[in-house]
């Protein structure tokens, strides 16, 4: 397991250095000019040699890949550089905000496991029954809704028709304060849509694979042997189906962190959404390249985190790879 675990990081050197550089070259290629974006509301009226020296302090003027090594170099140091959209410490800009990410993140993608499975284990008790037919519909139709219209469907209905939740932000309006009662009520939309997107993939695959451990000659041994339903279900049947949810926890990674810049961005949750958008736009080199590669590694993490748990979960699989 430390072998394979060590060869993995080792690989994700070269990747993250890949898509570093394909970041510089992408906003170097970008219509936007970050000496605009820098003077702010007054560009359209700056001179052309104002603008001309802005380009020459941001290191605009520069090729992209020179920016690129002096960025790599200095980020080896820990210096990630200073957002120009921003006008923070890139390091500051993130560590203000990525706590807010993970703590929406994490409570939605846990909720997504636990109903998912649930309801997977349910539908999958009676393949073809009424119940399993209405979670798979449901299931298929959350699969094809975009998360920002699920956001905006929440927000009236629960925010503005009926007053139930609060519509977005961190604190209630006119609060100066950071409290947990608030952190938490302001939490449940933004997190309930966010689980509702990747709720979907693991109703599928649990009915999936429950369903199919269900029809397994060790299970009908059980079942022959006189066992509870109950004991059938969760102490076989559900371990068996199980295995394929592992590395579905990987693959869910990328489209997490989409949905949840879509959600942020429509419940005006404090993460790192409105961080990415204003880099992307303001074509902020340094912070665009931390992002990404916080993003990159995220993903690379959540790829090792379920093939390790696939091969403790079965010990036939071996850690060769």
């Amino acid at each position: 397991m430390a072998r394979m675990a060590g060869r993995r990081l080792l690989a994700a050197v070269p990747v993250l250095l890949v898509v570093t550089f394909a970041v510089f070259a992408v906003a170097a290629a970008s219509p936007f000019d970050p000496a605009r974006v820098y003077a702010g509301g007054g560009a359209p009226g700056t001179g052309q040699d104002v603008l001309d020296q802005l380009r020459h302090n941001l290191g605009a003027d520069r090729p992209f890949a020179a920016r690129w090594w002096d960025w790599l170099t200095a980020a080896l140091t820990g210096d990630l550089g200073v957002s120009t959209t921003l006008r923070q410490p890139v390091a500051q800009a993130i560590g203000e905000r990525i706590g807010w990410s993970v703590l929406l993140c994490g409570t939605a993608f846990a909720a997504a496991v636990l109903v998912g499975t649930a309801l997977g284990v349910l539908a999958a008790r009676r393949r073809g029954g009424l119940l399993d037919r209405a979670v798979t519909s449901l299931a298929y139709v959350l699969e094809a809704a975009p998360p920002f219209w699920l956001g905006l469907l929440a927000v009236w209905f629960f925010a503005l028709k009926t007053g139930a939740l609060p519509a977005g932000g961190l604190t209630d309006t006119g609060s100066d304060t950071v409290t947990a009662g608030q952190v938490a009520s302001h939490l449940v939309l933004p997190a309930a849509v966010l689980a509702v997107t990747q709720l979907p993939w693991f109703v599928l695959y649990v009915r999936q694979g429950v369903g199919d451990a269900l029809d397994e000659d060790p299970v009908r041994g059980a079942r022959a042997r006189g066992l509870s339903e109950r004991t059938v279900l969760l102490g076989h049947a559900l371990r068996s189906g199980l295995l394929p949810v592992l590395t579905l926890i990987g693959s869910r990674v990328p489209e997490l962190i989409t949905g949840a810049l879509l959600v942020e961005t429509v419940f005006s949750w404090p993460g790192i959404a409105s961080a990415t958008v204003d880099a992307a736009t303001g074509v902020d080199f340094p912070l665009l390249a931390a992002l990404t590669v916080l993003a990159t590694a995220a993903v690379l993490v959540g790829n090792l985190l379920s093939d390790l748990l696939y091969g403790l979960a079965d010990p036939r699989v071996g850690f060769d790879g």
